[in-house]
């Protein structure tokens, strides 16, 4: 079947300025021509739907061109990555952002300013934000921490220090997996089936336990810093009264004074 742009558009569920933003990023080929007459096909078509799928999924457009070109094995990682989060797979269903204000008592605006700042990352779903039941568990435990004491601007300044801090080591831990299991694994691999295979499967292992340690290793540093602290502002101890020979005070009397010893005879 042919298409002129509008038609292929219309078939897809894209924009025609989607069509050629995709020829532009070289996803697309481009159209046959027949004078001045532009023409698709059924493979435009084809490929124009799983583009469209992809970038709704929040795939961005580089990786969706090696996806669909280069390298099957990192296809299948990629849907991996966007798909449910290891370990979150039983998880009540996502929530939208108008949700996830109801389960917070937040106000979406509030929602909104921690997403631009970086501290609040939804996952896209069909091109729509979508936020899990542990986005609604943190904004729950910030507004505890909110309501002892601790101010709004303080408590976003940390945010921004750890979010700074944990996407380097996040980058870090990204780098020694591509170096130390995905290339590997693409080198020793028998076929691409088998690759994607032990891809997604070392994927799947490796996050809840990379979380895990990253997630100990911090609340044990936390603990300790906490203890050194309080130690550090504690008040200086009084000295010890020096105790008697038998290793007890002296009891005062009544008066609060020692007994009078007798005094000596007089020659």
């Amino acid at each position: 079947m042919r298409y002129h742009i509008d038609d292929l558009a219309a078939a897809a569920e894209v924009d025609p300025e989607a069509i050629a933003r995709y020829q532009d990023a070289g996803l697309l080929p481009r159209p046959s021509q027949e004078g001045s007459q532009a023409w698709y096909d059924d493979g435009h078509h084809q490929r124009l739907t799983q583009i469209r799928d992809l970038e709704a999924d929040g795939v961005p457009l580089p990786v969706i061109r090696r996806m669909l070109d280069e390298d099957p094995a990192d296809a299948a990682l990629v849907r991996a990555l966007t798909g449910p989060v290891p370990g979150e797979e039983d998880a009540p269903a996502e929530l939208t952002r108008e949700e996830l204000a109801e389960a917070t008592d937040l106000p979406v605006a509030l929602l909104e300013a921690l997403e631009r700042e970086g501290l609040l990352e939804p996952r896209i779903v069909g091109g729509q934000a979508r936020y899990s039941p542990a986005d609604a568990e943190v904004l729950t435990a910030g507004m505890a921490l909110l309501a002892s004491g601790v101010p709004l601007d303080e408590l976003l300044g940390l945010a921004r220090r750890h979010d700074e801090a944990m996407r380097a080591i996040a980058d870090e831990a990204v780098e020694l997996f591509v170096r130390f299991v995905r290339d590997p694994i693409q080198e020793s691999a028998s076929s691409q089936e088998e690759a994607s295979t032990r891809l997604v499967g070392a994927f799947r292992e490796m996050l809840p336990a990379t979380g895990a340690i990253i997630a100990h290793h911090f609340r044990r540093l936390l603990l300790a810093s906490a203890a050194e602290r309080i130690t550090a502002d504690a008040p200086d101890g009084q000295p010890d009264e020096p105790d008697t020979p038998d290793g007890q005070p002296d009891e005062p009397d009544a008066a609060g004074l020692a007994e009078p010893t007798d005094p000596p005879p007089t020659r």
